[in-house]
């Protein structure tokens, strides 16, 4: 066990002397010490995220674990490992590219496509690159913190394989793009779910192979839930959360993020041991109904940190401790952080979290 074990315990609903706190996207690009690193490593971000079918160097790994690491000078209590939800797609022949945004030449829309599609069935040969920075990462930690890996759902990544690009609209709801997938999954549902099975049975191997290395928990992001509505949800998305949670490595606590996702009771009998429920869910509300079956993290608005003062952000910060409750709780963001979040109110995000509960 890590010397600062909270987030584990938390996750398992033991007590703790405070509520954890991490954020997502905590290592990327509202830290100026990442954009400087970025700039002076000066390779594409496929590279990085190894998205691409080629050789890594030992420098590679190395950046990948010094980026991961940044956070830890601003006093979060859990590393996650910097990459990409589409990194696991390179080993089954699906090849990104950014520019800036992740862009696939040839989207996945025929049966043809689908069905030569690769398994993962060796991630300690095809995922290397993912299994080196992990266990570079923890023994760099030493023990210090948890160290968290992650997927992408299999209906998130299946929205990036059919759109070809990012599913999501600058002005938020879905891209043009995006509505191929929805064209594809309520004309041909059975080649769709044949998709989604694939990429089930990936995620599953890729997220224990995560755990083997040496990931202390892992998360699961459906980062495209705001847009599934409840029949949707149903049929697209619950069965295959049921199979990936049921399917884990039990050692290590599983996390769901559904971005506003208001489907509670759906999302209590995915089997996760937590849930990342956004704004839209009443904390309060939720644990009560969770009756102790999981834990919850816990959700600040991500949008106060990029617009509010420090005095908003905590504010919030403490309604959200008071609503989730010190036991069962994990504090952090509704989504990942936005790139134009200024950094002082990041590093105030994690003081306030403290400073509340001293």
């Amino acid at each position: 066990m890590p010397k600062n074990d909270l987030l584990l315990r938390a996750a398992r609903r033991l007590p703790v002397e405070r509520v954890p706190v991490w954020m997502m996207r905590q290592a990327g690009r509202s830290d100026p010490k990442y954009r400087a690193l970025r700039e002076k490593i000066d390779i594409p971000l496929e590279r990085l995220f190894r998205t691409i079918p080629c050789s890594y160097s030992d420098q590679e790994v190395e950046w990948a674990i010094e980026i991961s690491l940044l956070p830890r000078r601003i006093g979060v209590d859990a590393i996650i490992v910097y990459k990409d939800i589409l990194t696991p797609l390179c080993p089954m022949g699906v090849h990104f590219r950014f520019a800036p945004g992740p862009v696939l030449d040839s989207p996945i829309r025929t049966r043809a496509q689908i069905e030569a599609l690769q398994p993962l069935n060796d991630p300690a040969s095809q995922m290397a690159f993912t299994g080196k920075i992990i266990s570079g990462l923890r023994e760099t930690l030493d023990g210090e913190m948890p160290l968290i890996g992650f997927a992408g759902s299999p209906l998130t990544l299946a929205f990036f394989m059919v759109a070809g690009t990012s599913p999501m609209a600058a002005s938020g709801g879905v891209s043009d793009a995006a509505r191929s997938v929805f064209q594809l999954m309520d004309e041909e549902p059975e080649l769709f779910h044949e998709l989604l099975q694939r990429l089930t049975q990936m995620t599953i191997n890729y997220l224990n192979y995560q755990i083997s290395e040496g990931a202390q928990a892992v998360q699961l992001f459906e980062s495209i839930a705001d847009q599934i509505n409840l029949p949707r949800y149903q049929t697209f998305v619950q069965p295959y959360h049921q199979q990936i949670f049921a399917a884990l490595d039990s050692s290590a606590p599983s996390i769901l993020f559904a971005k506003e996702c208001s489907y509670l009771s759906l999302m209590l009998e995915s089997g996760a041991d937590v849930l990342s429920v956004g704004k839209c869910v009443d904390l309060a509300i939720a644990q009560k109904e969770a009756k102790g079956k999981v834990a919850f993290q816990g959700n600040v608005d991500n949008a106060l940190l990029r617009d509010g003062t420090c005095d908003d952000i905590t504010d919030a910060v403490n309604r959200c401790l008071q609503r989730g409750g010190k036991i069962g709780h994990i504090l952090n963001l509704s989504h990942g952080l936005y790139r134009d979040t200024p950094f002082e109110n990041v590093k105030h995000f994690v003081r306030a979290a403290k400073a509340a509960q001293n």
